[in-house]
C-alpha cells in the first residue's frame, strides 16, 4: 500500500528509487495547500465568539483566560499531532483506532495528564493575578479554575479523537500526516475549543445545578488523571514525555510573557484596519502551520537518519520548506481578496494590489523565519538527546504568533497602510 511515508520520504522505497527534490517540492506544495485551506476556519472561531459575546458579561476575567486556553490547547495539540505523525511513519503506532500499540496508548494517556497539568498551571496563575492584583474573592477564583478545567477537559474529549482520525485517514490515503494533521487541527481545534469554552461558561453561570455539574466533571477528570499517572508512572516513554513537556511549558510561558506588549500593540493597530483585523487569526494560523510542516517533517527525517545534525543539512529540507512557504503565500494572496470583500462588499483594484503586496511580503518574511526556527529547534533538541516532538511544534506554535505579529507591524509601518 502506498502511504504518506513513501511520498514524503522516497529514499525508503523498497526498490531503492528516490524522487528528486522538484517532486518533493510539488508534493509538499499540493498537500500543504490543501491543509492550509482549513485556516479559513479561523474566521469561524472568531464568529462563534462574536455570536456568543454575551458570555463576556458574566465576569471580567473571561476575556483574559480565553487566549491562554486557546494557546495552551494548541501547544498540547501540537505535541500530540507531532508525536502521532512521527510514530505512524516509524510504525510504532498503527493506523487504527482499536487494537493499537502500547506506544499509542501511552501517548493518549500522557496527553490526558498534560492537559490537566496545563489546566492547573493556567488556573493557578489566573487565580493569583485576580486575587493579588485585582482583589478578587476566593469563590471567584474557584470559578476561574473550574472554567479552565472544564473547557480543557471537554476539548480533550473532542479534539484528540478528531486528531487521531485525521492522522489515520491521511496516512491510509497516501498523504503525509506531518504535512496534513497539525495545519487542519490548529484551526479545527480553535473552533472546538471556542465552543467548549462557551458551553463551560454557560454551564458554570447557569445556577447551582450547572456549577455542580461542572465541578463533578472537573473532579472526575482529575481522578482519572491520577489513576493514569499511578498506573504508568514507572514507564520510561511516559515519564520522559511528561518531564520534557514541563520544560516546554516553561519555554512557552516565557515566550508569551516576553511578547505580550508587542501583541497588544499590534492588536490596536490592526483594529483600525478592518480587512486585516478580520484575517488576523488566519494569518497567524497559516504561519504556525508552515512551521509545523517544516518541524514535523524534520523530526521524522531525524528519527529515520535521513538528515544529519549539521545545520548545513538544511538544504535537504529546502523542498519541504519551499512547498510550505509557497502554499502560505498563495493563501495570503487569496486572503487579500476575501478580506476586502467581507469588509467592503466590493473590491477596488488599487486597494487589492496594495493589500496583496503587503501580505505577500509578510508571508515571505514570516514563513521563512518560522521555517528556519522550526528546523533549528528540531536539530538542536535531537542533538541534545531530547525528543524533538516534545518541543518543536509546541514552541513554534507559540513563536509563530509573535513572529507574524512583529512582521505585520513592520510591513504596515513600511507601507503606511
Amino acid at each position: 500500500m502506498t502511504n504518506g511515508f513513501n511520498k514524503a520520504y522516497p529514499q525508503t522505497f523498497e526498490h531503492g528509487l528516490s524522487i528528486n527534490a522538484v517532486n518533493r517540492f510539488i508534493e509538499t506544495l499540493k498537500q500543504s495547500f490543501l491543509a492550509f485551506s482549513f485556516d479559513l476556519g479561523g474566521l469561524l472561531a472568531g464568529s462563534i465568539l462574536l455570536f456568543f459575546m454575551n458570555v463576556f458579561s458574566y465576569a471580567p476575567w473571561i476575556i483574559i483566560i480565553y487566549p491562554s486556553i486557546i494557546s495552551m490547547r494548541g501547544v498540547i495539540g501540537g505535541l500530540f499531532s507531532g508525536k502521532l505523525s512521527t510514530s505512524l511513519h516509524l510504525g510504532t503506532v498503527k493506523p487504527s483506532f482499536l487494537n493499537n500499540t502500547t506506544t499509542f496508548l501511552l501517548l493518549v494517556c500522557s496527553t490526558v495528564i498534560l492537559t490537566i497539568e496545563s489546566s492547573l498551571m493556567m488556573g493557578a496563575l489566573a487565580c493569583f493575578v485576580n486575587i493579588f492584583l485585582w482583589g478578587a474573592h476566593l469563590a471567584e477564583s474557584l470559578d476561574i479554575l473550574s472554567a479552565i478545567m472544564t473547557t480543557m477537559g471537554l476539548s480533550l474529549l473532542f479534539v484528540s479523537p478528531v486528531t487521531i482520525e485525521i492522522s489515520i485517514l491521511s496516512f491510509k490515503r497516501g498523504l503525509d500526516p506531518d504535512i496534513i494533521v497539525y495545519p487542519i487541527m490548529s484551526t479545527l481545534g480553535d473552533i472546538l475549543v471556542t465552543l467548549c469554552f462557551v458551553f463551560s461558561l454557560k454551564l458554570l453561570f447557569s445556577g447551582f445545578l450547572g456549577s455542580l455539574i461542572a465541578w463533578i466533571f472537573d473532579i472526575a477528570f482529575a481522578f482519572i488523571t491520577m489513576l493514569l499517572l499511578a498506573k504508568y508512572r514507572k514507564t520510561e516513554q511516559f515519564t520522559r514525555t511528561l518531564r520534557e513537556f514541563s520544560l516546554t511549558l516553561l519555554i512557552v510561558t516565557l515566550i508569551v510573557n516576553l511578547t505580550g506588549n508587542l501583541l497588544g500593540k499590534i492588536s490596536r493597530v490592526v483594529g483600525r484596519r478592518p480587512e486585516i483585523y478580520i484575517l488576523y487569526p488566519a494569518l497567524i494560523d497559516t504561519i504556525g502551520d508552515v512551521g509545523s510542516v517544516v518541524g514535523s517533517t524534520t523530526t521524522t527525517k531525524l528519527a529515520l537518519g535521513l538528515v544529519g545534525l549539521s545545520f548545513k543539512d538544511i538544504r535537504k529540507s529546502l523542498p519541504e520548506m519551499g512547498g510550505a512557504c509557497l502554499s502560505s503565500t498563495a493563501w495570503f494572496l487569496l486572503f487579500s481578496v476575501i478580506s476586502l470583500y467581507l469588509t467592503h462588499k466590493l473590491i477596488v483594484l488599487n486597494n487589492l494590489i496594495r493589500l496583496a503586496l503587503l501580505l505577500l511580503i509578510l508571508s515571505v518574511l514570516a514563513a521563512s523565519a518560522i521555517s528556519v526556527i522550526s528546523y533549528t529547534l528540531a536539530v538542536v533538541t535531537f542533538k541534545n538527546g531530547l525528543d524533538p516532538d516534545n518541543f518543536v511544534i509546541p514552541c513554534e506554535s507559540s513563536l509563530s504568533d509573535s513572529i507574524t505579529t512583529a512582521f505585520l507591524l513592520l510591513v504596515i509601518y513600511l507601507f503606511k497602510y
